[in-house]
């Protein structure tokens, strides 16, 4: 075991290097994303759902860099790289308008300007909606009209249609 110290001590070092600069970088973005949300007003549960697919997308990359310090051939890297994503490829295509639903979530997360509580009226041609919103999730609205009824609306569609804020906070008047 001391032997395999001795003869990799610079790609143990520079794995560990690796490591620590993952841990710090994840901590300084999903308190970035925690302190956006408590700013803009959104649910913690939401901030979270959005670090952790920020923590994914750092994971990933944090792999691929490893895996040149550990020596792997560039070429056996990119085989690897070109089957996973040929795979992903035909499954995402697929499941197309749950991956627009989540990021549209996450591009909510930063951007929407509407909060839980707000009174929309959603300008669509084919089912117009006039309703406030009770929570903003990774897939959809859930939005209660004024007669009770419950209404789930797609986060890909709320940013192609035109939205008017009817009242602010509507919940708690």
């Amino acid at each position: 075991m001391l032997d395999f110290f001795q003869n990799h001590q610079e790609r143990v070092l520079y794995s560990l290097l690796l490591l620590a600069l993952f841990i710090i970088v994840r901590g300084i973005i999903v308190l970035t994303v925690k302190r956006i949300g408590r700013k803009s007003g959104t649910s913690e549960a939401r901030a979270k759902l959005v670090g952790r697919y920020i923590t994914y997308a750092l994971l990933l990359i944090a792999l691929l860099v490893e895996a040149f310090v550990i020596g792997i051939n560039v070429h056996d890297i990119t085989l690897l790289f070109s089957s996973i994503f040929a795979v992903l490829g035909i499954a995402l295509f697929a499941i197309w308008s749950i991956l627009s639903n989540v990021t549209s979530g996450v591009i909510m997360f930063f951007s929407f300007p509407y909060k839980v509580g707000d009174k929309i009226k959603i300008h669509d041609k084919d089912y117009p909606v006039e309703a406030i919103i009770e929570d903003i999730r990774a897939f959809q609205l859930i939005l209660r009209e004024d007669n009770g009824d419950l209404v789930t609306y797609p986060n890909n569609l709320i940013l192609q249609k035109a939205v008017t804020l009817l009242e602010k906070d509507a919940l708690n008047d």
